[in-house]
């Protein structure tokens, strides 16, 4: 039941980070900075095009490398997984919805990312001070949902012990 909702929460952050990344890269100047001096000089920069790439990429790569173990649990895909996360069973939709969330995670933290990114590049529009509640978010939701991974490791480990 679990894994549903997390699914669906994975889904909405890909379209939302698809929606956000394309309106910010047709809002990008030609040039886009990703650090700048204390006086709002550039300092360093990359094209449009090679930002539109890069994050691209990224973002492709890690969703395909996280959602994969999640797509061979479902599938069922050896006789060790099918063992190990056999179908109904309440560690299998926790692994899942755990996978699922997290990338989901993930992907709103590259969303915040590209937003300061896009606040470098064009100061009169956003301040990039506007952000810094937003960078402490992430690094409490990776921590968070690594903890709720030990959770359920933990909780596995001591049913297989005590055998049931």
């Amino acid at each position: 039941m679990y894994s549903r909702f997390s699914k669906a929460f994975y889904f909405l952050t890909v379209v939302f980070f698809l929606v956000v990344f394309l309106y910010i890269y047709s809002a990008s100047p030609e040039f886009v900075s990703y650090e700048v001096s204390d006086a709002g000089m550039p300092l360093k920069q990359i094209t449009r095009d090679v930002f539109f790439y890069l994050t691209i990429t990224v973002f492709l790569v890690y969703n395909l490398l996280l959602i994969l173990p999640a797509k061979l649990i479902e599938l069922q895909y050896t006789l060790r997984l099918k063992r190990l996360f056999p179908p109904g069973d309440a560690f299998r939709d926790q692994m899942l919805a755990w996978i699922y969330s997290f990338t989901g995670i993930l992907n709103v933290s590259t969303v915040i990312i590209v937003f300061y990114i896009h606040s470098i590049s064009n100061q009169n529009e956003i301040k990039s001070s506007e952000f810094s509640f937003f960078f402490y978010m992430v690094p409490v939701f990776f921590v968070l949902w690594v903890l709720g991974l030990f959770y359920i490791l933990t909780k596995k480990i001591k049913q297989l012990r005590s055998g049931s």
